[in-house]
């Protein structure tokens, strides 16, 4: 089975910036969407972005311009690359990749978004 790892969280003053991994621990090939969700204490889990196999992505308008969705399918990895953090980005932050109608969840990596 698959797993999915995120790293590059971490305490991050207010606009700052952070690039978030997820690296698949085997080949998930090139036929996969994957997506960014983010998730606060007492509160449902949100879309943050999303890329499909043939590149094209989405964001929430909470972050749209401030964050970039990107992946790598050669190094089974996925980024996201966030700038002009706002304390309000203070979140876990989750990938989830669909393979083939496969829903595959990483653990997610915390990202404080304070000064």
């Amino acid at each position: 089975q698959v797993q999915l790892v995120e790293s590059g969280g971490g305490l991050v003053q207010p606009g700052g910036s952070l690039r978030l991994s997820c690296a698949a621990s085997g080949s998930i090939g090139s036929i996969y969407t994957m997506n960014w969700y983010r998730q606060a204490p007492g509160k449902q889990r949100e879309l943050v972005a999303t890329i499909t196999t043939g590149n094209v992505t989405t964001y929430a308008d909470s972050v749209k311009g401030r964050f970039t969705i990107s992946r790598d399918n050669a190094k089974n990895t996925g980024y996201l690359q966030m700038n002009s953090l706002k304390p309000e980005d203070t979140n876990v932050y989750y990938c989830n990749v669909i393979v083939y109608g496969t829903y595959i969840w990483g653990k997610g990596t915390l990202v404080p978004v304070s000064s």
